[in-house]
């Protein structure tokens, strides 16, 4: 199972869904999402949708600040300039310079 399907399963059940729900949230039919969360290969459209039904949001990131966002989402905290943190996620010091999130959303066209 990929990545993806992965997630998507993980997420469903995480919020107390069957897969019988999911088909209501997204309309399709419980044989694609079955089909999808097992093995599909979605488009990108319906891999919105689904990710919709789960209160979830498709996000590219760039692959050297990957690793960043990881460690963000599994509730390690990134100190920056020297600053202090207490609490009981594990603390990672990196200078300011390495913030995973910094320009993530800039528009290059400007």
């Amino acid at each position: 199972m990929s990545k993806i399907h992965r997630q998507l399963k993980e997420r469903r059940k995480s919020l107390g869904l069957t897969q019988e729900d999911m088909t209501m949230r997204v309309g399709m039919s419980r044989q694609q999402y079955q089909k999808l969360e097992s093995q599909g290969n979605p488009r990108l459209d319906t891999l919105e949708l689904v990710a919709k039904g789960l209160k979830m949001q498709p996000v590219l990131i760039p692959l050297e600040k990957l690793k960043d966002v990881e460690d963000l989402l599994a509730g390690k905290q990134i100190i920056k300039g020297g600053a202090s943190m207490t609490g009981n996620a594990t603390v990672i010091k990196r200078p300011l310079e390495d913030d995973p999130w910094d320009d993530l959303l800039v528009d290059d066209d400007d």
